[in-house]
């Protein structure tokens, strides 16, 4: 059964099975904003919102992965997705990021993933917006670990960025923080410099 995170709770990527999670997927998913027309039709606005993952070796960033560098070791981006699921739900995720624990770069301790507005959308007009790790492929879910919701929220009004959680190494093995936060900026350049490094 997958675990239904809250926020700033931490787990383990120990398995059922007592295996620890080694290759999986971390997606998004959200929703695009429906508004209702003088006639009463309903106008759909897409919304672009942007999965990225940093990679911090003690507090030194040395890597990002979003839409604009899709690989690094051990990292893949599945691409940019600037719309968001029009009609609700479809069940899938917007944009996946494919970790492979084992291939990262030793040094790599920590892997903070962040979602951003890249049309300056404000979180609280967003219908829903949520995170999970399962394994399979960005094509496939085959048995979801985790899942992680943000609902929408007033205290997400006038953000554009969220700090979604973390992948950190303690004691040897990795772990994943959920952590939830809404940020104020509006550049990713400006989230991992500024508020990221709050949370390592």
């Amino acid at each position: 059964m997958a675990i239904s995170l809250v926020k700033g709770q931490k787990v383990s990527l120990k398995k059922e099975d007592g295996s620890s999670l080694k290759s999986f997927c971390v997606g998004a998913n959200w929703g695009a904003i429906s508004k209702k027309g003088f006639f009463g039709n309903t106008k759909t606005e897409a919304v672009d919102l942007d999965l990225s993952v940093a990679l911090f070796a003690g507090q030194k960033l040395v890597d990002c992965v979003y839409f604009g560098k899709q690989k690094a070791n051990g990292i893949q981006h599945s691409g940019d997705d600037r719309t968001g699921d029009v009609g609700g739900d479809d069940g899938l995720d917007n944009e996946v990021i494919s970790i492979a624990l084992e291939n990262l770069d030793p040094a790599v301790e920590q892997l903070v993933f962040v979602l951003n507005s890249y049309t300056h959308i404000n979180f609280d007009q967003i219908p829903f917006a949520s995170i999970r790790l399962y394994e399979g492929t960005p094509d496939r879910v085959h048995t979801i670990f985790a899942t992680y919701n943000v609902a929408k929220d007033n205290t997400f009004a006038g953000k554009e960025a969220m700090i979604l959680g973390k992948l950190y190494k303690h004691n040897g093995e990795w772990k994943f923080s959920a952590i939830g936060e809404p940020t104020a900026d509006e550049k990713l350049e400006t989230l991992l410099s500024q508020s990221v490094p709050k949370y390592l």
